[in-house]
């Protein structure tokens, strides 16, 4: 056999084979790839491709030595650069039926290409095509792509792309190149291919060349076209661009109307995401399920029920219901607009669940305080699906939320074992469970192996502020500062609590400032809450006052609310009540400023007050969570609500509970409500407390070891009377007691509490 290395050729006349592959950004897999040449058409791409000679390096593996001694010798002929004897020794191989390993092919593919080789490439890609049983691989699939641009073969180079069973960024990159360096014009569904290609290359410069060729050719007006380009735009950002793609299409079908409602979702758009499909409704179009879906996504960031609920009655009435991202997005949707009943209901009519079915109940439960069921669900899904990372992180906030540590480690260690223990949010999920959970100095071992993002630093310096570790936050924020991370808003929300629970008024005003001058910030209504919640805290009620009226914004709920809070534990009622004023001025619906209110009139002694707002409240239908309670016993999370006694060892609570009064009276310790307002003072505990933690605390002290520490997390505020409890308890039972209520951590250790009694004097 006797081959000669010819000149490259361009065989740029011949049209495209038929790709039985489907491309990205096409309709059909089974559409022939053509490419017209016409000199009259202005060209695509004048710019010239400047590739490195070993173009592959990008993707290349390191080469193991094959164990077949025929393929070894012809590497060996491929590495030492003879060319005629390689292809000669390939022939034999052939000959004999010996097969070739992927390296021989690789390093063989590499040689025609450095060699200028046209007419051997060509054998070897035949010797290929005979040898192959499945989809080329991304590896040998490059190698042919980087040979074939290279010799001008563009039709070849759309044959290999075709049967490759994945591409990478390397496989579009040639592909584009190429058709750049040679000023080739593609026909319709090549086009639609180049655009997708931009897309997944994120090369908006190119983009931005296709759609001025699109407008100067017989393309412009081309539905197809314009949804990719419509897409390509919104790929790269280009939200406004995309909007005046789609304004300009005199026709438009259903896939660009749910992309561009696709693109207001993840524009954070939502309501333009609803103007844009009532405007689809008008024109007749009907929806498919991914524009249901999209749809359903923009609701549910809205909190608009009504409207989902008349998405779903359309998706019963399709068919579209039976569809996976129609059901799923119904789960979010009324998770997120607090109907979880529903969105159970529609979680378990799904016959086959997949992995964002689950996903999507674990994190609407999560989002409606029902942690624990969430768990459940976790554990049951593990048995039948296997999750995935946004999952994993679902399970690990539950977890935070109600202290379930044990749980929280054994879904780090699933992470790690199944290698996504690095993966996307994750890390900082695990970092988070740790913090919340109190352990910091395992959440200060998290930090240090994974890489510190401005999320990680927030979350430590969020869970050090709780803690009232003023000092310790400050000289963090010293080490994110000097290890080049920039902070952003939530790291100066942070600072600014940290500053104000540690009392350190000036240092926290200074940090204020310095975010505007120093890292140009604009305080958000959040800071504004921080500071005002700064001064009043240090009982600097008339600065705080005037503050808020100085604002440059209008004040919301929040920043009255901090001011609120701070006459609740100084005791100004006549300022506390013009808080309320302003509050309920914009927001009547929020118990808990009520609950404050309640708590300035029942701590001043004003109780004709707590009733009249008591009354208020019921006449508006507002209803305060029970008290519930968290604690973990062995590795088994316990939960404790309060007014329910049917827990199995409530006798025995209660008996443990009952002791400790007791042994309160006999010492003097002022640990018991006002005795001749008892009832009332009781009635206000209970609502607003509940003494859940009372019975989560006893539940340990009786299923624990003597002298173990006991974490007990809470979903309300504690009490004054609980405070002082538990703090008696701690002294007795010489224990460390830690209960996470909704504002801060409380350690008690040896009859003292870590928030140094504010609030609860």
């Amino acid at each position: 056999m006797a081959l000669s290395a010819k000149t490259p050729r361009f065989p740029l006349h011949q049209h495209l084979q038929n790709l039985n592959s489907h491309f990205p950004g096409t309709h059909n897999s089974n559409k022939t790839f053509t490419l017209s040449f016409k000199p009259q058409k202005p060209h695509l791409f004048s710019s010239t491709l400047n590739r490195p000679q070993n173009s592959l390096n990008t993707t290349a593996t390191t080469s193991i030595t094959p164990q077949n001694p025929t393929n070894s010798r012809l590497l060996q002929l491929c590495l030492s650069g003879n060319l005629e004897q390689a292809l000669k020794h390939l022939a034999s191989m052939q000959e004999v039926k010996i097969p070739v390993e992927e390296d021989c092919f690789v390093a063989l593919i590499r040689l025609c290409e450095n060699k200028r080789g046209y007419s051997e490439g060509e054998y070897v890609w035949k010797a290929v095509l005979s040898s192959l049983v499945t989809l080329l691989s991304v590896r040998l699939g490059n190698a042919l792509l980087s040979m074939f641009v290279r010799f001008g073969d563009v039709g070849n180079a759309w044959n290999v792309f075709g049967r490759m069973g994945e591409r990478d960024l390397f496989s579009w990159n040639v592909l584009v190149g190429g058709m750049r360096e040679l000023s080739i014009d593609p026909d319709l569904m090549t086009m639609t291919s180049v655009i997708s290609a931009c897309e997944l290359l994120g090369d908006e410069r190119l983009g931005t060349q296709l759609h001025s060729y699109v407008v100067r050719t017989a393309y412009d007006g081309n539905i197809s076209v314009y949804n990719s380009l419509i897409q390509m735009y919104l790929s790269v950002g280009h939200w406004k661009e995309a909007e005046s793609v789609f304004s300009g299409m005199e026709c438009r079908d259903v896939v660009s109307w749910t992309t561009i409602i696709s693109g207001c979702v993840d524009n954070l758009l939502p309501d333009k995401a609803l103007e844009t499909y009532k405007t689809m409704e008008i024109t007749g179009t009907m929806p498919d399920e991914v524009t249901i879906a999209s749809v359903l996504s923009a609701c549910a960031s809205l909190g608009q029920l009504d409207m989902g609920m008349k998405l779903h009655e359309l998706a019963e009435r399709t068919g579209h219901i039976l569809y996976g991202v129609v059901a799923n997005s119904l789960i979010d949707m009324y998770s997120k607009c607090k109907r979880i009943e529903k969105a159970l209901e529609i979680f378990h009519q799904i016959p086959d669940k997949d992995v964002i079915s689950w996903t999507s109940v674990i994190n609407g439960l999560r989002i409606n305080n029902r942690c624990f069921e969430a768990l459940i669900f976790f554990r049951k899904m593990i048995l039948k699906s296997k999750p995935n990372s946004v999952t994993l992180v679902s399970a690990l906030s539950a977890c935070a939320r109600v202290g379930a540590l044990m749980c929280g480690k054994e879904i780090h260690a699933h992470a790690l074992k199944a290698g996504m223990g690095f993966d996307g949010f994750l890390p900082n999920a695990i970092l988070d469970l740790y913090v919340r959970c109190g352990r910091m100095r395992t959440a200060l071992n998290q930090f240090n192996l994974n890489e510190k993002d401005v999320g990680a630093w927030n979350i430590l310096l969020t869970g050090y502020a709780q803690k009232g570790k003023g000092a310790m936050v400050i000289e963090l924020f010293k080490r994110m500062v000097e290890s080049e991370i920039n902070p952003d808003d939530v790291t100066f929300i942070s600072l600014l609590c940290a500053c104000s629970r540690s009392g350190m008024v000036t240092e926290g005003l200074e940090y204020f400032q310095r975010m505007k001058v120093n890292y140009h910030i604009t305080p958000n209504l959040k800071h504004y809450a921080c500071v005002v919640d700064l001064l009043g805290r240090a009982g600097k009620l008339n600065e705080a006052h005037e503050f808020i009226e100085r604002m440059p914004i209008k004040p919301d709920p929040a920043i009255w609310g901090a001011l609120l809070n701070a006459c609740r534990i100084h005791r100004q009622v006549l300022l506390g009540e013009l808080a309320a004023q302003h509050i309920f001025k914009q927001d009547a619906e929020s118990i808990g400023y009520y609950i404050l209110l309640c708590n300035l009139y029942a701590d001043s002694g004003k109780w004709d007050e707590v009733a009249k707002v008591r009354r208020t409240m019921k006449e508006e239908g507002l209803i305060v969570d029970p008290g519930c309670s968290w604690v973990e016993v062995k590795g088994k999370v316990h939960a404790f609500l309060s007014g329910d006694n049917f827990h199995p060892q409530m006798q025995e609570i209660n008996v443990v509970l009952e002791g400790f009064y007791e042994k309160m009276k006999t010492s003097g310790f002022n640990g018991q409500e006002c005795s001749s307002m008892d009832g009332i003072q009781t009635s206000k505990a209970d609502i607003f407390c509940g003494h859940s933690e009372r019975q989560a605390i006893a539940y340990s002290l009786i299923n624990s070891a003597p002298g173990m520490p006991i974490w007990v997390t809470k979903n309300l505020y504690m009490c004054h009377s609980c405070h002082s409890t538990v703090k008696f308890i701690s002294k007795i039972v010489r224990r460390e007691i830690s209960v996470r209520d909704t504002e801060q951590f409380h350690h008690f250790k040896d009859g003292l509490c870590s928030c140094g009694d504010e609030g609860y004097r």
